[in-house]
């Protein structure tokens, strides 16, 4: 039995822990123990239905309570697990079954798990001609015992955020959770019998899946669990939780503490509920931006949260989902670097005045991984030298599973690109400037689009975590860029001239360069992935 799988059901078997879900309507708790013996009778129909070791299984499932059995059934029958993107309100369907269909005959599903909110997608995807099954039915199954199974054995098939037209899924074997799962919990100094994790992350991304869920299983964690749609409709339900159940530990993307943020100020009254029992938060999944944190802890301080218990995070899926946290403890730290020097020679010089770039460190590698930072010729390059980061060890993935079979993550030396610019402190702490595919190139310059975004969403009126900055003439001598911002204001003429004119200033403010245009759009037109991340790419055709 792999060290994955006979961990997690020992712990199902003895932990007093288990799983919390429903809030807020219903909330009801289940041990692990209980989880593990629905998992069983999930078990018992898969073997009925002939799926066994080495198969894949997709899942689309919207409650946790149903999730969590599921995975560990689908393990217990030695397959592999890929959740599959849920669609929402402001999905397109059409797009969303081509890309879902694309997706299991990419993975070669032998079953296709479906549970509510999704039950009305079945027919759909029987027409595919791959098995589906409702988690309702298979919970009425008898139970099995769990098949053998390695260390070396797939256990996820983690879809990218790209994932779309060409889909790609990051294979996450039995080993690469172990590694990952041990070096989080030291680095985050997990107390199993004091820690209380609250989470709303969806379970079809890495931080939310592998991170807080397996990871909760595997070690049998006190966790409760709400989903991304439960968090969308009612924010302040998030810290509702942390205060209800004495929440130690949760984790978000940037964008969503900046909504909370603003939540607390406009909607919360101090002491209506309190975060003092936070002691670790953690901010991953897209670039921490300073400020926002800043913004974060004073909005959060009436209501106790301690500005020690941020933490900037780096991760990715292909490296399970953790590559390092911030000091626990320490809270966000900054380093303030020469925004000229950093654009022009990437080389990150700190300052104290003048024009400067304001970048969160996200703290030296977890035990078991290797960071390095190699220019475009592929020389290691020493600290303060901005360029592609690159990591390997136990937890990185070996590759992907794609349309044209499996393509391998690492080089001959294990060592995988995250294409990521960046650079290594003096102390061997990463800090992360921006995607290499997304920097914009002018006059010799590399400019960054997040603080393209940061500046325009400084304007009254913008939606948060609704602007994106799209390169222009890529890779031509007079490459440059346009904004796309949202706003409600969006239909309003002479709002819509004033949005220009002010979002125009304010990033020329920030990065000494004008965009060739800015368009102002209506809520929900900018793309983004199913988790949230803003798809600049596609974001072409809405400001050409």
């Amino acid at each position: 039995m792999s060290r994955f799988t006979e961990t997690m059901y020992r712990n199902a078997r003895t932990s007093p822990h288990g799983l919390v879900t429903g809030e807020p309507s219903a909330p009801v708790r289940h041990t692990w123990a209980e989880v593990h013996r629905r998992a069983a009778r999930i078990a018992g129909g898969l073997a009925a239905a002939g799926i066994g070791p080495g198969d894949k299984v997709a899942v689309l499932a919207g409650a946790p309570v149903e999730i969590a059995p599921t995975a560990q059934g689908v393990w217990m029958r030695g397959a592999a697990l890929t959740m599959l993107h849920q669609p929402t309100p402001r999905t397109d369907l059409t797009r969303w079954s081509q890309e879902t269909a694309a997706v299991i005959t990419m993975i070669g599903a032998r079953a296709v798990l479906v549970s509510d909110p999704f039950l009305v997608a079945a027919p759909l995807l029987s027409g595919l001609g791959v098995t589906v099954l409702t988690v309702g039915d298979l919970l009425r199954s008898e139970p099995v015992d769990p098949v053998r199974t390695d260390d070396g054995d797939v256990a996820l098939l983690q879809l990218t955020s790209g994932s779309t037209g060409s889909p790609k899924a990051v294979e996450i074997t039995h080993a690469n959770i172990v590694a990952n799962a041990h070096a989080m919990t030291e680095g985050c100094r997990f107390d199993i019998d004091r820690d209380v994790i609250v989470s709303w992350l969806p379970c079809f991304h890495d931080m939310g899946m592998t991170g807080y869920l397996t990871v909760s299983m595997y070690f049998g964690a006190e966790l409760v669990k709400i989903t991304p749609m439960d968090f969308l409709n009612d924010i302040l339900l998030w810290p509702r939780l942390i205060d209800k159940y004495r929440g130690t530990m949760t984790a978000a993307p940037n964008f969503a503490y900046n909504l909370l943020a603003k939540r607390l100020r406009r909607q919360a009254t101090p002491g209506e509920f309190d975060l003092s029992s936070l002691r670790w938060a953690l901010s991953g999944a897209e670039q921490v931006d300073p400020g926002d944190v800043e913004d974060l802890i004073a909005a959060g301080a009436p209501f106790g949260l301690r500005p020690e218990a941020i933490v900037p995070a780096y991760g990715m899926a292909e490296t399970t989902v953790a590559v390092s946290f911030s000091e626990c403890g320490a809270g966000m730290r900054v380093d303030e670097v020469d925004a000229d020097l950093l654009a022009l020679l990437r080389r990150a010089v700190p300052v104290s005045r003048g024009r400067s770039r304001r970048l969160a460190k996200l703290g030296r590698p977890l035990s078991g991984i290797e960071v390095r930072v190699i220019d475009e010729h592929g020389a290691v390059l020493p600290p303060r030298g901005v360029g592609v980061i690159e990591v390997r060890g136990e937890p990185v993935t070996r590759g992907y599973l794609t349309v044209a079979g499996f393509i391998a993550a690492q080089d001959e030396q294990g060592w995988y690109d995250t294409g990521d610019l960046g650079y290594l402190t003096e102390d061997g702490e990463i800090v992360v400037c921006g995607r290499v595919k997304d920097v914009i190139i002018m006059a010799g310059r590399n400019i960054f689009p997040t603080d393209i975004e940061r500046a325009a969403q400084r304007v009254e009126g913008v939606r948060p975590g609704c602007a994106v900055a799209v390169r222009l003439d890529a890779g031509m001598t007079r490459e440059t860029f346009a904004v796309a911002v949202e706003s409600a204001l969006f239909d309003d003429p002479a709002e819509v001239r004033r949005l220009e004119r002010q979002v125009a200033h304010e990033v020329f403010v920030e990065v000494d360069v004008r965009p060739r245009n800015v368009v102002v759009l209506a809520p929900g037109t900018i793309p983004k992935t199913p988790s949230g991340k803003l798809r600049r790419a596609q974001a072409l055709a809405l400001v050409s």
